[in-house]
């Protein structure tokens, strides 16, 4: 199935690509001249249907959306979903992360509880009632510390289980445990399902 994939984030971007393998033909909005939509509203799922939708008018093709965050249970959820600009909007991307990690170290006592969720949606048409939705969870810990070269975002403070960071871990490893790893399976098989019915 060929979708015009919602995002400008290249990490999101590459691992999307990876994980969905040949089961999608993902063409990027940017290669379209789409520009990102807003995200003004207070969950993930609102968010992904919205940059869904917005892609999917301006392709008129299905659109692939993922809106994802880290939420930390001692904030409350926070960041949540303004995870990406955390420590404000100002600089590339690279600086925003090193930022946001800064600010979410500093912030952190002692309950260092935490999950990534990603929330994907594929909306087929515009108007479509029975958008596609799937959502990934994957917990861990925040480290004291920031470990690792791999991934984005939050991933060289987010611990697992196995004592190793997000950021530690190989690309297949993560594509194949992480929250967007998740959600992305779950919503391919929901889209099998429909396909047969």
């Amino acid at each position: 199935m060929k979708v015009v994939l919602a995002s400008n984030n290249p990490g999101k971007v590459r691992e999307i690509r990876a994980i969905a393998g040949p089961a999608l033909e993902l063409v990027l909005q940017s290669d379209l001249g789409i520009a990102e939509a807003g995200e003004p509203h207070a969950s993930f799922v609102e968010n992904a249907l919205a940059k869904a939708r917005h892609a999917r008018r301006a392709a008129r093709l299905p659109a692939l959306a993922d809106d994802s965050g880290l939420c930390v249970e001692a904030l409350a959820g926070e960041p949540g979903v303004h995870s990406a600009y955390y420590a404000g909007r100002e600089g590339s991307r690279d600086e925003r992360d090193a930022r946001n990690n800064a600010r979410l170290l500093a912030e952190l006592k002692q309950d260092r509880r935490a999950y990534y969720c990603c929330v994907m949606v594929l909306v087929r048409h515009f108007e479509d009632p029975r958008p596609l939705i799937a959502e990934g969870i994957w917990h861990g810990e925040i480290a004291r510390a920031a470990r690792g070269a791999n991934g984005f975002g939050y991933d060289p403070l987010f611990l697992l289980s196995n004592g190793k960071t997000a950021a530690e871990l190989e690309p297949a490893e993560k594509n194949r445990i992480s929250h967007r790893a998740l959600a992305l399976r779950k919503l391919l098989e929901l889209l099998h399902a429909a396909d047969r019915r």
